[in-house]
């Protein structure tokens, strides 16, 4: 079932990748290990996985979710960060919020993100701006969906984050002085505008139904803090999590159920079979 391997990157940190059901692998990592999971499970809409049956009742579904959530608990440490991507639909619009209701006996709510992928921008006489990934939804009831939940969840709720890691330039220049910064960066906020690349075809998005963009593993990790963190996904997928990993840094482990997937993710990361 563990079908490991180190990627390649700095001496002082490894990169395992994971074949199995995380429900498996994660009772096996040990207790307190973790400073950052970054993760987006499976959406339970229907999206044509490999391996895993996206169409579970959605009782079973979010019983499934908090059993992998209490391991995760358990495998955190004490000031550790879980950003948790996860979205509804049309159909289900209530489940995310079903979920996040079910995670409030392990987890403290610290931070609510926003993730951004599609916006228009009035510009008055120059007209509308469209920027970021936009996909048609059919018929009349309902309103393409532009963004994605990131619950960002600790143990406490008081775990200190290094906001400007992931800060933006102020637009009123004045404000650096007048209200005392040491520099041209303020917090960037609750909303997160990542677009997708434009993609033409399945093989640009490694034949995976359901991928995010690198930068958004990476503003997490970023904003956690913590030099050369270790980070876990135990939804791997192909491996956007963990390579956002290696480029900040931190150590990566990352659990897939598909071996195809796992497959992609070993060789994005330049690994070698363990």
């Amino acid at each position: 079932m563990d079908d490991a391997a180190s990627a390649a990157g700095p001496p002082s940190l490894t990169h395992r990748l994971i074949l199995g059901d995380c429900l498996d692998i994660l009772p096996t990592l040990a207790a307190g290990s973790v400073d950052v999971v970054v993760t987006s499970p499976p959406y339970n809409l229907g999206i044509a996985y490999r391996s895993y049956d996206d169409r579970l009742a959605e009782e079973a579904y979010l019983d499934w979710l908090c059993r992998v959530a209490e391991q995760i608990r358990r495998v955190m440490a004490p000031d550790a960060s879980f950003f948790l991507n996860i979205a509804g639909s049309s159909n289900a619009p209530w489940l995310p919020f079903e979920l996040i209701v079910r995670l409030r006996r392990l987890f403290v709510l610290q931070n609510h993100i926003t993730w951004i992928k599609s916006i228009a921008i009035d510009r008055g006489a120059a007209g509308v701006d469209s920027v970021g990934h936009f996909k048609p939804v059919g018929g009349q009831r309902f309103l393409h969906h532009n963004h994605e939940h990131i619950f960002h969840l600790t143990l406490s709720g008081q775990v200190k984050l290094d906001r400007l890691a992931i800060g933006v330039p102020f637009k009123d220049k004045s404000n650096i002085a007048r209200r005392g910064h040491a520099q041209d960066l303020r917090c960037r906020g609750n909303t997160w505008f990542i677009p997708y690349e434009t993609v033409k075809s399945r093989a640009q998005k490694f034949h995976h139904p359901s991928t995010f963009p690198v930068a958004l593993p990476r503003w997490c990790i970023r904003l956690h803090g913590k030099a050369q963190a270790s980070v876990l996904d135990p939804f791997m997928g192909t491996g956007t999590t963990i390579l956002a990993a290696r480029l900040e840094g931190a150590s990566g482990i990352g659990i897939e159920l598909d071996p195809s997937y796992l497959a992609v993710a070993r060789e994005r990361l330049g690994a070698e079979p363990g």
